[in-house]
């Protein structure tokens, strides 16, 4: 089922985004769940990420977000996981 994983950084920590960016897409590639996912831009910079996810439940996708290096790093503000629907595309 799929789950999205909408994710806003704290303001100011872009440097934590990159920092962090190749523990990120080694845990993507890792775990192999993750469907499609990029980072959200407001004004031309980087300020979130969606990542659409094919889990099991909630609960694994929960967890996959909590897993994130990104979350560990402390880079985000806010962190929302729910079900998904594809209409299009």
């Amino acid at each position: 089922m799929p789950y999205a994983v909408i994710c806003r950084d704290k303001p100011g920590h872009v440097q934590t985004r990159l920092d962090t960016r190749a523990a990120h897409l080694a845990y993507i590639e890792k775990t192999g769940i993750v469907a499609m996912a990029g980072p959200l831009i407001e004004d031309g910079q980087m300020v979130g990420t969606l990542a659409i996810l094919n889990a099991d439940s909630l609960e694994a996708a929960q967890a996959w977000a909590a897993g994130d290096p990104y979350k560990a790093a402390g880079l985000f503000d806010s962190v929302q996981v729910i079900e998904w629907k594809k209409v299009i595309g």
